[in-house]
């Protein structure tokens, strides 16, 4: 997890040694958990999830694409109802969090072109974020390497810009760590980076996943 109110030179770099937060210090409610595609948000934050989830706290999802890059080709699962069934899972597996399927918002963009639908977007989340008000938001890390995933970053921070508010913000990032990342990293970056603990849910995670 990253905390961009803090500092620090490297994010990411030796997280052997990163500091371990508890999920008290970040138990602020509404939480919203945002996902560029179905599954992001159990696979970046379903720990997190389920244990805010244990504390009582609102946790809200919102799933900015259809995921149906996935698998572009498939006979069996068309567009149509490889989105049905991606958010089908998504339904699934956040039950199993402890998320009810009334709090979690699906945008429907088309997978891998979400910087293509900007302007609508951030006014889809401008809408959005006035209407819930959440005090924290998780969001993928910034330099994800995944473009889909960059421009849900960008979409929320610009959002929340034009509506002058100043949530918690966390990033989680969703693929590995590497080094075209790290050199990638501008050197005014104002973060810190730190481990959740999650012990507890893991099998609970687990679970959801598969």
């Amino acid at each position: 997890m990253i905390n961009k109110q803090v500092n620090t030179a490297s994010p990411l770099d030796n997280s052997s040694i990163l500091p371990w937060y508890s999920i008290k210090d970040i138990a602020w409610s509404p939480v919203l958990i945002v996902a560029p595609h179905p599954d992001d948000e159990t696979l970046g934050c379903g720990g997190a999830i389920a244990l805010l989830r244990s504390l009582n706290c609102d946790v809200r999802v919102l799933v900015i694409s259809d995921g149906t890059l996935s698998h572009p080709r498939s006979l069996k699962y068309p567009a149509p109802a490889l989105r049905a069934l991606r958010e089908s899972e998504t339904l699934s597996a956040l039950s199993v969090l402890g998320v009810e399927a009334n709090a979690v918002t699906f945008y429907r963009m088309q997978d891998g072109s979400i910087s293509v639908q900007y302007k609508s977007a951030v006014d889809s989340c401008r809408t959005y974020l006035t209407e819930i008000s959440p005090q924290i938001i998780f969001l993928p890390w910034r330099y994800d390497p995944h473009p889909d995933h960059r421009a849900t970053w960008k979409l929320i921070h610009t959002a929340l810009v034009e509506l002058h508010r100043s949530p918690r913000l966390i990033e989680y990032p969703i693929w590995d760590w590497d080094q075209k990342q790290r050199q990638n990293l501008p050197e005014s970056l104002k973060v810190t980076a730190w481990r959740l603990h999650t012990s507890t849910v893991v099998e609970l995670k687990q679970q959801a996943i598969a």
